[in-house]
């Protein structure tokens, strides 16, 4: 199983191993409170990518595009989270605030080429 968990909610035990799929570090979160068992920056979209989106609700659609098209060339990362969860549950730590995030369209992304 794999869940999605903002890096600002309560660790909880039910929450299995964490990854952490943001290039950078949540902000004012200290590494014990984060209970992140893996920093996965290499998952997440490029720094021009993410800058580009900057949760803009409205690129979505193009965002999940060009985040999908970077993904296709982390098949060794993708594998890695997709034999994970088979084992146990998986959480995947975002920092953003913003529901339509890189999290989630990771989620999308494993749940359509892997699950």
């Amino acid at each position: 199983m794999i869940k999605l968990k903002s890096a600002y909610s309560s660790y909880e035990n039910t929450d299995g191993y964490r990854i952490l799929v943001d290039r950078l570090w949540p902000r004012s979160i200290s590494k014990q409170k984060a209970h992140i068992d893996l920093w996965l920056k290499e998952i997440a979209p490029s720094s021009e990518l993410r800058k580009w989106y900057a949760h803009d609700e409205t690129k979505w659609d193009e965002f999940k595009e060009r985040y999908f098209n970077e993904l296709s060339s982390k098949k060794e990362l993708l594998d890695m989270i997709v034999e994970k969860s088979k084992v146990g549950t998986i959480t995947l730590v975002y920092s953003s605030k913003s529901p339509l995030n890189n999290a989630k369209a990771l989620l999308e992304y494993i749940e359509r080429s892997y699950l």
